[in-house]
């Protein structure tokens, strides 16, 4: 299961709303819902992630939640790390063979200290194009 699939599913059960019922109001089979729940559609594009929105009337967060997770909800990932260094191919690799045996709880360690790591470098690259542009004045 993907983590939109399982957002969506948790907003259905939230709300006591069936598969078919979701499916009828935003357009789609029932059984494209069902493959998208459990990961074995692709990610839904920007609309269709709009008509779920609109169909659980979210907030603003959670809406910004639901874009997120649609957008790292890819069921078969491909990593190319032909131009990368060979540290990152070696991460790359190590990842693809031991996923599968990683526990819930050391998959979320990874993902906690990978987030941290990459929102740090977004944050700094932010204030870099802020620097950047107050000293242009």
């Amino acid at each position: 299961m993907t983590p939109l699939g399982a957002k969506i599913r948790q907003l259905r059960n939230e709300r006591g709303v069936s598969q078919k019922e979701m499916a009828a109001a935003i357009g789609v089979s029932p059984a494209y819902l069902s493959a998208l729940e459990h990961g074995r559609a692709s990610p839904p594009n920007w609309a269709m992630v709009q008509k779920i929105i609109g169909y659980f009337n979210v907030i603003w967060d959670e809406a910004d939640e639901l874009q997120r997770i649609a957008e790292l909800s890819h069921p078969r990932v491909v990593v190319d790390t032909a131009k990368l260094s060979p540290p990152a191919t070696e991460l790359a690799n190590l990842l693809a063979m031991h996923i599968a045996t990683l526990s819930d709880a050391q998959i979320i360690f990874l993902l906690e200290r990978l987030r941290e790591m990459t929102s740090d470098e977004r944050d700094e690259a932010a204030g870099a194009r802020r620097f950047d542009s107050d000293s242009a004045l």
